[in-house]
């Protein structure tokens, strides 16, 4: 009886420890995004999403810097994606258990935590100076695509691990290619822990102000781009900016633009959320 009685105290107690820090983990957050919304939402409104800025940026909008955002998100998508998987697919799939792999993947683990100032010094060498492409939209996307690949491969590989290895042998005993296998087999299965590993790393490289400042953000910009080799405004820049460098910027335009970012990534969750379910409702296991 007393056994009995001691087991539910304990894990009455564990469960009341694991609800604290659930709470002191999301009510930072809920605090944040709402603190956000609460100063941020007066300046939103269709003209501010679709306005030039004016007045030394302290009216008008926030599109150059908007479209911009969108640019660098898809030119990243672009580059990072098929690359990220490709070597998620040779890793899970093809190579071997051998000393080189393992330092791959161990290697891709430590890039995952280089801080993002060193990819936009990378960037700025190597592409902005080396190869001749400036400060444009190109080179911004590309230091982006190498800061999100350990990301994108190292979840894609883990989803590709998860398949059940019972799937593959099947298939192969019918007569598919390991390609056929793996094409329309393992990817399909796979593909929430993709779309997570991908949204991942485009949700860090919508938000990230380093890699940009060295490669392709500009201050101000009078009009949109019109090639890949143009500079942009991007929006966690121009947050920057405004808020630290320039004089008598109201503040509901700060909160603004902070909120226009907050909404931007989690409109990429939510997209990304309706594709992993319907494909988690497809999935056989």
């Amino acid at each position: 009886m007393n056994t009995s009685k001691s087991r539910y105290t304990t894990q009455r107690l564990v469960f009341g420890l694991f609800t604290a820090t659930t709470l002191l983990t999301v009510i930072p957050i809920i605090a944040v995004v709402g603190y956000i919304l609460w100063q941020g939402f007066p300046a939103f409104s269709w003209e501010f999403l679709t306005a030039m800025p004016r007045d030394g940026m302290r009216a008008g909008g926030i599109w150059p810097a908007l479209v911009g955002t969108f640019y660098l998100t898809l030119g990243t998508a672009i580059f990072s994606v098929p690359l990220g998987i490709g070597a998620a697919i040779y890793l899970s799939e093809y190579a071997q258990d051998t000393p080189l792999t393992r330092l791959i993947r161990l290697a891709i683990i430590n890039l995952a935590g280089i801080p993002s100032v060193v990819y936009g010094l990378f960037g700025l060498g190597l592409f902005v100076l080396f190869l001749n492409f400036g400060t444009s939209i190109l080179a911004g996307s590309l230091t982006l695509s190498i800061m999100t690949l350990p990301v994108i491969i190292s979840t894609a590989e883990e989803a590709l691990r998860s398949v059940p290895q019972a799937f593959r042998v099947v298939s192969i005993s019918l007569g598919g290619t390991r390609w056929q296998t793996i094409r329309r087999i393992v990817l399909p299965q796979a593909l929430p822990g993709i779309l997570t590993g991908v949204v991942l790393g485009l949700e860090r490289a919508a938000g990230e102000t380093a890699p940009i400042l060295f490669t392709v953000a500009a201050f101000f910009l009078p009009s949109l781009p019109n090639s890949p080799l143009d500079a942009t405004m991007a929006l966690p820049y121009h947050l920057f900016v405004i808020a630290t460098q320039v004089p008598g910027m109201p503040l509901q335009i700060q909160y603004g633009t902070a909120l226009v970012l907050v909404i931007f990534v989690l409109v990429m969750n939510l997209i990304a959320a309706t594709i992993r379910s319907r494909a988690r409702a497809k999935r056989q296991w």
